[in-house]
């Protein structure tokens, strides 16, 4: 299993990974940033897991750095022979599968878990180069696992994908419903949390819009943020946040290792995104038990019946996301109402175990 950022090897793959150990594989895992000592390392050594440290720039477009991450990663497969090999994300998707094709590991899968930043661009060359260079790989995989269908659909209409190549949507990498567990809405406040990096296109500046106007009327609704200030060019700014939490529009939490408290101490989950895989955090706070405002976006759209358990709004619409808050505030029961449904719905659609059982089902793990 490859990665370019190694805490999501647990967090987003954890249990796609004692999945396939409770099948009888060995499994190995590489990533950046995974040192001797490492705590994550660690983390990842503790579930029984040989870790390889990799020499990888999760953002970043410097040919030779890219080249010699794939170099390191053929030299890597050559020498333990792995029967299969799957990446997520762009570079280990590219590289990873490149590397594998060259060491000629019998089995290659891929793992599409959202489109990133190169593909929010319009035009330009970087978008066509990471088409083309994601078409190049994908001719090399057994079978491509998309989290959402739009994904895949983007794939085959610009030729990424070969019509001829498998592919398999799932839903999202799933939520574990009995560590997500149901949690009391909080008291007379209602709050309206978001949790991402810090980006652009997920919505966060139109979430504190939204919020700043709710503000200005109501008193009887708080707004809260978690996440971080990440390295892509699409991040925010740290003076832009500190303006947001100055003028009392946004509690800002940080970063955080357990997100649980933060979704209990919540009413409605708000993730006005551009586009997803499937997002992992409005998984975890349907299971939950919250109701969910988000876009009508690919990944999005597929986790919200609008009116059942939330509502979608259209993209970067900072009328429609204030419209749907306020629907909260002035009906106190729907949280409620739509918070049973979610969580009957992550029960029914995202459970994890679910997921991964389709998941090795179609890599013909038994």
């Amino acid at each position: 299993m490859i990665a370019s950022f190694a805490e999501s090897l647990i967090g987003f793959r954890g249990p796609l990974i004692a999945a396939l150990q409770a099948s009888g594989l060995d499994v190995h895992v590489a990533a950046p940033g995974l040192p001797a000592g490492d705590p994550v390392r660690a983390r990842l050594e503790a579930q029984g897991l040989t870790v390889h440290d990799v020499r990888m720039q999760r953002v970043g477009t410097n040919p030779l750095v890219d080249l010699g991450t794939t170099i390191q990663l053929y030299r890597l497969m050559r020498r333990i022979r792995p029967d299969c090999v799957m990446g997520y994300t762009i570079k280990p998707v590219i590289y990873g599968t490149l590397a594998a094709w060259l060491a000629r590991v019998p089995r290659r899968f891929a793992l599409i878990t959202g489109l990133g930043y190169a593909f929010q661009q319009e035009g330009g060359g970087m978008r066509e180069l990471v088409q083309r260079m994601y078409a190049a790989a994908l001719q090399r995989v057994r079978k491509v696992f998309f989290q959402n269908p739009d994904d895949r659909d983007l794939f085959l209409e610009r030729g990424i994908l070969a019509a001829d190549t498998p592919s398999c949507v799932v839903n999202g990498s799933g939520v574990d419903v009995s560590a997500f567990s149901v949690a009391p809405l909080p008291g007379k406040t209602t709050r309206f949390l978001l949790i991402a990096r810090l980006l652009g296109d997920k919505g966060v500046r139109e979430f504190v819009e939204a919020a700043r106007r709710v503000r200005a009327e109501r008193s009887d609704a708080t707004f809260v943020l978690v996440g971080w200030i990440d390295t892509n060019p699409n991040a925010i700014a740290q003076d832009e946040l500190d303006t947001w939490v100055r003028d009392g529009v946004v509690e800002y939490l940080g970063k955080l290792s357990d997100v649980r408290p933060a979704i209990a101490e919540s009413t409605v989950y708000v993730l006005p995104s551009y586009r997803e895989g499937t997002p992992r955090t409005v998984l975890e706070a349907m299971a939950m038990g919250r109701a969910v405002i988000t876009t009508d976006a690919p990944g999005c759209r597929e986790t919200v019946v609008d009116g059942d358990n939330g509502f979608l709004v259209p993209v970067k619409s900072v009328d429609a996301l204030e419209v749907a808050m306020r629907r909260f505030l002035d009906d106190p029961d729907l949280a409620t109402r739509m918070g049973r449904r979610a969580r009957e719905i992550a029960e029914d659609k995202y459970d994890v175990n679910k997921v991964n059982a389709v998941m090795l089902s179609e890599m013909e793990i038994r």
